[in-house]
């Protein structure tokens, strides 16, 4: 089999296999399965694959036939410039999320001793980009999951700023003592009812533990806004990921809690991504 013939089979099946972008993907796949860049794809069509390849490359197809995440298959995935580690215990990181991160990096910079806290690290990468950034600040990072945490510290380590986190097994603030400068999340926020209905990649891969958020998305939303204000110094901030539609929700109920500033920044998209608030002084 020559990398042009694994090509074309692969496309061909990721295709009834419901799997967008099936020529690049299958591509990927292939240079995953012989170690080899995309240039080498290109340059070298009729290069034929060794036994163990093959092997490898029809594995790594039937995989991703079955909708796993290509980055399980890899392990790794690229957020804000920085590779991150992955596994089915932490959210695969998103580009909308980099939104949130260069508005943390903005606030923080130039702040010196400063210290934030994320509630939900997953795999770290928002912690870790604003570290890797702001060499000034330290990180508190929180989650349910011990298996989330190990990714984290592992992440943290490979990007030499695990001496400047924190890592609590924590339910939200629950274990949080004293005061920040900046909470940051990108908590679970899609309603319990549509998970269901998200691409089969996330809704049979992802940890639903990061992706349900109740009955209306917000109830996680809900307790980071009413119990955040008491862990921020005067004149700290929030910054909260949220989903499609929930801005005047989240807005209400920023407001009603006696956040000041509220204002939302959006994705690329034009849609309200971003939650940002701040306590008074």
């Amino acid at each position: 089999m020559t990398i042009e013939e694994a090509i074309k089979e692969a496309a061909s099946k990721l295709r009834g296999a419901g799997v967008a972008n099936e020529r690049r993907e299958a591509s990927s796949l292939v240079a995953l399965a012989i170690s080899r860049e995309a240039s080498f794809l290109i340059a070298h069509p009729e290069y034929i694959l060794s036994s163990g390849e093959k092997q490898e490359f029809l594995g790594l197809l039937t995989r991703r036939c079955h909708r796993v995440p290509f980055q399980h298959l890899t392990g790794l995935q690229e957020f804000y410039g920085l590779e991150f580690r992955v596994s089915p215990s932490v959210l695969i990181p998103r580009p909308e999320t980099e939104i949130l991160v260069e508005k943390a990096i903005d606030l923080l910079r130039g702040k010196e001793n400063s210290v934030f806290l994320e509630l939900g690290v997953g795999s770290g990468c928002i912690s870790i980009a604003i570290l890797s950034n702001v060499k000034t600040s330290k990180a508190v990072g929180v989650d349910l999951s011990p298996q989330a945490l190990a990714v984290t510290a592992a992440n943290a380590d490979n990007h030499a700023v695990l001496d400047r986190m924190k890592l609590l097994e924590s339910d939200l603030f629950e274990k949080i003592t004293g005061q920040v400068d900046l909470i940051v999340s990108n908590p679970p926020y899609i309603p319990n009812g549509d998970i269901d209905s998200l691409q089969p990649e996330v809704r049979d891969f992802e940890p639903h533990l990061a992706l349900a958020g109740g009955s209306d998305g917000l109830d996680i939303i809900r307790r980071i806004i009413d119990e955040g204000m008491a862990h921020l110094r005067p004149g700290g901030n929030l910054l909260v990921e949220i989903g499609y539609g929930q801005s005047s929700a989240v807005g209400e109920l920023l407001g009603r809690a006696g956040w000041i500033d509220i204002s939302f920044i959006n994705d690329l998209q034009g849609i309200p991504r971003i939650a940002f608030a701040a306590k008074g002084s």
